[in-house]
Order: C-alpha cells, then sequence, then structure tokens
C-alpha cells in the first residue's frame, strides 16, 4: 500500500491575486467601455475586491483539501475514520506490576481489594495507582502481585522507575511494604491525528483476519494509543512475530506487549494456524561526539546558537529512536546542527549503522564540544 507522502499535492482553486485582479479590471472596462488609469480610485478599489476573493478563494481551498485524509484533522477527520469504522482512540492509563509483602504468614487468606491505592514517596498525592482487581495473599505466603493502573490519563503516569511506588495510601492489615516491580507505562493522551491519519490509511487490511503483514500492524495499533510504531515478521511458517515501539522511542513494559497479545490473539482475528509472539524491540546503542564550530560574522548569536544546536541535538536524538529499523544516520545530525547554525562540524561518533526492523537506536554518552569560531 503506497504511502499518503508519496501523493501529489492537490490545489482545487488556484489562488491568483494578480490574475483575479486583472480579469475584474477587463470585465469592468469591456462593460464601462473605458480605460482605468493606474492611479483611478476605482482600479484601487476593484484590486481591493479582487484580494478579498482570493482570500475566500485561499479559504475555499484549505477546506476542500481538509477533507482529504492526507490534509484532513480534528473532527473532520474523526469522520473520515468513521467510515472504515476506526475510530480515533482514546486515552489509556499507565500500568504496572505491585508486589504486596505481608510482616509475617498468616493461617488465612489475606485480600487485597480491587482499587487499593499505591503512590510514590515523595508524592503529593494527586496521581497514584489503583489495583484492578482484587487479588489474595495464599495461606502461609508472604508475596502477592498484582496489576495497577494509573488514576490519571496520559503520559503523566509513565517513568515511575521499579521500586518508586512505595507508598500503600490505603493501609491493609499485615501489608508490611509494597512496590512497584515494573517502570509505570503504557499511558498516553488522545491519540493525535499523525498516528489516527495513519491507522485510517491502513484500515482496510483490517477487513481480513490478522493474516497479511498489514492486518497484524492494523491491530496492533488498536491496543493503545501510546503505540508508535510496529513490525510484523514470518521468520517461519506459522510463526508470526511482531515487534512494537511507543512513542518516543520508548521500549513497551511486559504489561503493554500483554495487552497486544490479547488484542492479536483474538480468535475472530488470528488465523487458526499462527503463533504470535509480541515482542519489544533490541536496542543498538549509539554515542555521540563532536565538535562544532560557529562562523565569527556571528559571534553576536552565539549564544542563541548554542542553545539552538543542544535543542536540535535532542530533536535529532527523539528522531533516531521514533522508528523501528531506523539506521543510525549521522548525516541527519549534520543537517539539524547545520540548521541550528552551526558552520562546521566534526563528527567522531556516531557512525552510520544500519538496522533491522525489530531494532531501535537507543542513545548513550553524549559529549558536544564548541570548538570556538571560525572564519566565515
Amino acid at each position: 500500500m503506497s504511502t499518503l507522502a508519496e501523493l501529489p499535492d492537490i490545489d482545487f482553486v488556484q489562488a491568483d491575486v494578480k490574475a483575479m485582479q486583472d480579469s475584474l479590471i477587463t470585465l469592468y472596462e469591456t462593460i464601462a467601455k473605458r480605460q482605468l488609469a493606474p492611479a483611478d480610485p476605482l482600479r484601487i478599489f476593484i484590486n481591493a475586491i479582487a484580494y478579498k476573493m482570493v482570500m475566500q478563494e485561499v479559504k475555499l481551498n484549505q477546506v476542500a483539501k481538509g477533507q482529504l485524509l492526507r490534509y484532513a484533522r480534528g473532527a473532520v477527520l474523526d469522520h473520515l475514520g468513521a467510515f472504515v469504522e476506526t475510530p480515533r482512540l482514546g486515552a489509556d492509563y499507565a500500568v504496572t506490576l505491585i508486589q504486596f509483602t505481608l510482616s509475617t504468614p498468616l493461617t488465612n487468606v489475606q485480600v487485597i481489594p480491587a482499587g487499593t491505592r499505591i503512590g510514590p514517596a515523595e508524592g503529593d498525592g494527586t496521581i497514584y495507582f489503583s489495583t484492578k482487581e482484587a487479588v489474595t495473599v495464599p495461606i502461609g505466603d508472604v508475596v502477592i502481585t498484582a496489576a495497577a493502573e494509573c488514576n490519571v490519563s496520559g503520559t503523566e503516569g509513565n517513568g515511575y522507575i521499579a521500586g518508586q511506588l512505595t507508598t500503600l495510601i490505603d493501609p491493609l492489615p499485615y501489608v508490611a511494604s509494597v512496590t512497584n516491580l515494573t517502570e509505570t507505562s503504557g499511558g498516553a493522551a488522545v491519540e493525535d491525528n499523525d498516528p489516527y491519519r495513519e491507522r485510517i490509511h491502513i484500515a482496510p487490511e483490517s477487513f481480513s483476519v490478522a493474516g497479511p503483514d498489514g492486518a497484524y500492524a492494523y491491530w496492533a495499533k488498536t491496543a493503545s494509543a501510546s503505540i508508535a510504531d510496529v513490525h510484523v515478521d514470518s521468520p517461519s511458517p506459522m510463526q508470526v512475530v511482531v515487534t512494537v515501539l511507543l512513542a518516543g522511542g520508548v521500549i513497551p513494559t511486559q504489561t503493554v506487549l500483554d495487552e497486544v497479545f490479547a488484542v492479536l490473539d483474538d480468535r475472530k482475528r488470528r488465523p487458526l494456524t499462527d503463533k504470535v509472539t509480541v515482542q519489544s524491540p533490541t536496542e543498538v546503542s549509539y554515542d555521540v561526539d563532536l565538535t562544532y564550530y560557529i562562523r565569527k560574522s556571528r559571534a553576536t548569536d552565539v549564544v542563541s546558537i548554542q542553545k539552538a544546536v543542544e535543542a536540535a541535538l535532542s530533536e535529532y536524538k527523539l528522531w533516531q529512536k521514533s522508528r523501528l529499523g531506523r539506521d543510525i544516520n549521522p548525516s541527519q545530525l549534520t543537517h539539524m546542527l547545520v540548521e541550528a547554525g552551526a558552520s562546521r562540524l566534526e563528527i567522531r561518533s556516531p557512525v552510520f549503522l544500519e538496522l533491522n526492523s525489530s531494532q531501535v537506536a537507543k542513545e548513550g554518552t553524549t559529549t558536544v564540544v564548541f570548538g570556538g569560531l571560525v572564519d566565515d
């Protein structure tokens, strides 16, 4: 299936102020049977009318283009999604796995109720995680785990590393300690226009069961709005390996992978003979080591250029890890830093490295040196 970016740009109306002015003036002169001098007030008035008419044509062109998938946004995009039964994904809540530890083995079953709240030790109580269902500690055991979900949707609940959630907000008898075993992840805002547009474009793949790779990719992306990229491979007959990457280059936790697997393993979607595996990508590390220079003619802009270089470097790191199989490409780094204002670069690392579709780039150490001013 071709990508939307491959489609030619289109204009429904050719908005040309000069052509509109000439057309109206010619029409007036034909009807009135007199020529309009360049400084004639009537010519100036007609020119103003022509400008107003062209602005309406520009608006008409924008509205018409906005009905096409490549350009549609917001509510219009939602309506286009409705044609192929592909609604925009709502916000997701971050999830994690919580471990409860009792102070001593008990002679009766200890229940951890659904909705039990756990928060970070340094938190103010605005963000916490609640167990999704009740679990019981068997007689004689002291440890049990339970899945928990953030109280706030979106990315705010992401990024609490293992061991950071240690406050039991709802005290329970005999529970001595709590902690999260996995980093919290999976939280996402309402699906943005660009990934939603991509899902609408590949929606016809969903008309099949998840046999074709496009169908597997489509259904995998419906599991969460936080999923940025999916690659489907079949290393051997009836074996399907689905690699998932989250927005911002985040590696999915096992909880997110399980959610994707649950969607793909639905008997109404998965071909009977397919054995599906959902996995995280393999991270390939690279270091950044470079020296940059600024032209002497821009000596007064050194501070602002240095800030722009720092921002461009951050943008490059995000770009590099935002897609599966994106080659580690120092040429892209050069392009971004030159646009930021650097005049010359000595890039010692990274070097070009080709990645496969189950790999993703991961930045390592960063060493950036300002080499000073150089002649233009």
